[in-house]
C-alpha cells in the first residue's frame, strides 16, 4: 500500500510513519507536514533516508500541491491539525483552516482520483463530556471548546463525502494520546520536563478532571487495524479504559522522576473544562486489536525517552 499520511512529522503522525514502515514491508509513505511550532522533521529520524518513504513540505490547504500527491497514492492517513485546546480559545482561526478548510481539500482531492481508503483521524473530544458512562460510536456530537469542534466539523465532512460521493471514508476517535515526540506544550512531557528541573507542575483546577490515557504506540496499531480492516464508512473509538485524573497523573509523573509533591501548583481552571471523557472500544476491538501497554509502563518509557 502506499500511503499519504498528512501531519507525518507531527506527534501522533511520525509515530504512525514509524510503525508503518517497520511493520509492513511493502509499504510506501509519503509524508506531508507543514512543520509548523508541533512538527519537526527530527520526529522523522531514522526513516528519513529509507527509501520506502518520501518527505514533502507543504500545506494540506495548498490544492495543487494535494492534488499531485494524492493522484500517487492508495490511501490518506490525515493527522494533519491544530489540537492543543488552550491555543484554539485564544484564538481559533487557525483551527477553522487548518482542521475543516485542510480536511476538505484532501477530501476534494480524494474524492476526484482513485482512493482506496480515507482515513480521518479525529478525537473523543467531539463528543464533549459525560460524567458518566462510555461514549459509543452512534452517540451525538457536542464539542465544547472551539479545537474540538471544528474536529467534529471535520468528521461530518468526511462523512458528507462518504455519502455523497461515496468516498471510502473512516474515522477513527482516540482518548488522549502520550509517549515519544510530543510537543512539551502538551500536559505529560511538560510535566516531565518541569519536574525534573525542579519548576513547578501547572494543574488546572482540583485536578480532578479524568481522561483516559493511551499509550502512542498502541494506538498507531489501533489505526493501522483500522485503516486495513475497517468498513468504509464506520467509526472507530479507540481507548485504553484506564483512566486517570489530572491529579493522579501528575503523581505518577513526580514519583517517575523522583521530584516532590510541593511542586504541584494548582491554578485558575480553563474556560469549558470538560470533566470526564470515556470511550466504548468493542468495535475496533472485534478486529483484533487490544492495548499492549499499561499506562505505567508507557510512561516509564515515556519518561526515559525525554529524559534521555
Amino acid at each position: 500500500m502506499r500511503i499519504l499520511v498528512t501531519g507525518g512529522a507531527g506527534f501522533i503522525g511520525s509515530n504512525f510513519v514509524h510503525y508503518v514502515l517497520s511493520e509492513h514491508e511493502d509499504d510506501e509513505i509519503i509524508t506531508l507536514d507543514a512543520l509548523t511550532y508541533a512538527g519537526s522533521k527530527e520526529n522523522l529520524d531514522g526513516v528519513l533516508d529509507d527509501p520506502r518513504h518520501e518527505f514533502v513540505e507543504g500545506n494540506i490547504r495548498d490544492r495543487d500541491l494535494v492534488t499531485d500527491l494524492v493522484s500517487d497514492v492508495d490511501a490518506i492517513v490525515n493527522f494533519a491539525a491544530e489540537s492543543h485546546v488552550d491555543r484554539s480559545i485564544e484564538g481559533a482561526k487557525s483551527f477553522v483552516t487548518t482542521n475543516v478548510q485542510g480536511t476538505q481539500t484532501l477530501l476534494d482531492a480524494a474524492n476526484e482520483a482513485d482512493i482506496e481508503r480515507f482515513l480521518q483521524i479525529s478525537t473523543d473530544e467531539v463528543y464533549g463530556q459525560t460524567l458518566d458512562g462510555k461514549f459509543s460510536e452512534d452517540d451525538p456530537l457536542n464539542p465544547r471548546n472551539p479545537y474540538s469542534a471544528t474536529k467534529a466539523g471535520a468528521d461530518l465532512f468526511a462523512q458528507s463525502f462518504q455519502t455523497t460521493h461515496d468516498l471510502p471514508v473512516l474515522i477513527t476517535r482516540t482518548c488522549n494520546n502520550f509517549g515519544p515526540r510530543q510537543h512539551p506544550e502538551k500536559l505529560i512531557p511538560k510535566f516531565i520536563q518541569n519536574a525534573a528541573a525542579g519548576e513547578n507542575l501547572p494543574v488546572y483546577g482540583d485536578g480532578s478532571n479524568v481522561r483516559e490515557w493511551i499509550y502512542v504506540e498502541d494506538n498507531c496499531r489501533a489505526l493501522d487495524v483500522a485503516l486495513r480492516e475497517g468498513t468504509v464508512g464506520d467509526i472507530y473509538n479507540v481507548g485504553s479504559h484506564a483512566e486517570k485524573t489530572n491529579l493522579e497523573v501528575t503523581e505518577a509523573i513526580l514519583d517517575a522522576v523522583g521530584a516532590d509533591d510541593d511542586l504541584i501548583e494548582f491554578v485558575d481552571d480553563r474556560a469549558s473544562h470538560d470533566q470526564r471523557y470515556a470511550l466504548e472500544t468493542g468495535k475496533i476491538e472485534a478486529l483484533g486489536w487490544e492495548p499492549e501497554y499499561s499506562f505505567e509502563e508507557g510512561l516509564e518509557r515515556t519518561v526515559e525517552y525525554y529524559l534521555d
